[in-house]
């Protein structure tokens, strides 16, 4: 499983050092013009989401309610908390972009190929993991916004709600719209195909990190920030995926839940995307200059759920 993934990470590492070394192609204005190519990267990410997500996964496992809520609840609520409460307990310790960072970080939706992969590693319940990163994906277009422009609104990192919500109409939930109408078409295409269309999927996001850290560096934002800020949002993403493991297995446990669904808990309210996240981000935030620096708690953070994740997953598959 971890080599899955290798070259996913090696490409965001990438992308963002050849926007330190070559930002001006990326940045606003540049001959990349990336207000058009990120607007069509963003669409098609989606359409892939769409044509992907086994929507009927909602009707067939809607039963298990305890579960679901623990899941949506770790990831809509107590994340968003946490998220806001150091938003405001950092203040003047970190660099307000930084700070928007881990907001954004905790109020993305749970992955889907990743946690349904760990979960069934961990010989836990797959098809409760497939509705629940269905349904986090899904709702997730809809509250990831409003929870950022409802917790940032006074910070000057988010926009306007109304023009976020025309555009994630568009960009977002159109193209989304169209791949789950052509299912029945292609879903069959589609699984032949996995493995491809995860490639562009993530080519896209790669694209759309790159054009994020352009603008940062064109703008300066990076010179800012220190070796010591992102030594601490390592830091704290160890933390949050340790405190986010243990509150989703243990509130399980407390639910009178088994193994198999304890499993499903954990990785599927632990984890966060940013297969979904970068391009939710280029909506929402739009041409901001720091883009670059409020994604790298997320990115931080994802690097360290797969590799922690992966492991845990092979431990307790073995054990289970």
């Amino acid at each position: 499983m971890k080599s899955r993934f290798d070259w996913f990470q090696g490409g965001l590492i990438a992308a963002m050092i050849v926007a330190w070394m070559a930002p001006s192609p990326g940045a606003a204005g540049g001959w990349l013009r990336p207000e058009y190519l990120t607007k069509g990267a963003v669409s098609l990410g989606f359409l892939l989401q769409g044509l992907r997500l086994p929507f009927s996964a909602l009707r067939s496992g809607a039963l298990n309610w305890r579960l679901h809520a623990i899941v949506q609840g770790t990831t809509f609520v107590v994340f968003p908390i946490v998220g806001t409460a150091l938003f405001f307990a950092l203040e003047g310790r970190l660099a307000p972009e930084l700070r928007a960072g881990i907001v954004y970080l905790s109020v993305v939706p749970s992955t889907v190929s990743s946690s349904i992969s760990l979960t069934a590693v961990a010989r836990g319940n797959v098809a409760a993991a497939v509705f629940n990163a269905t349904l986090s994906n899904l709702a997730g277009v809809l509250i990831t916004p409003l929870l950022v422009a409802l917790l940032l609104s006074t910070t000057g990192a988010a926009r306007p709600v109304g023009p976020v919500v025309i555009d994630l109409a568009r960009w977002l939930l159109l193209p989304l719209a169209v791949g789950q109408a052509l299912r029945p078409l292609l879903s069959e295409w589609a699984q032949r195909h996995k493995v491809s269309l995860g490639v562009v999927d993530r080519l896209a996001v790669l694209l759309l990190v790159y054009t994020s850290f352009c603008d940062s560096f064109a703008g300066g934002i990076w010179s800012r920030q220190g070796p010591g800020a992102v030594g601490f949002i390592v830091l704290l993403s160890v933390v949050l995926l340790a405190a986010a493991t243990l509150f989703t297995r243990g509130s399980a446990r407390r639910a009178g839940l088994g193994r198999e669904d304890q499993m499903a808990a954990v990785f599927c309210g632990s984890q966060k995307t940013i297969a979904a996240g970068v391009p939710m981000a280029k909506v929402i935030f739009g041409a901001h200059p720091a883009l670059g620096v409020m994604l790298l708690p997320l990115m931080i953070y994802h690097g360290l759920q797969l590799f922690a994740g992966g492991w845990l997953a092979q431990r307790w598959g073995r054990s289970g």
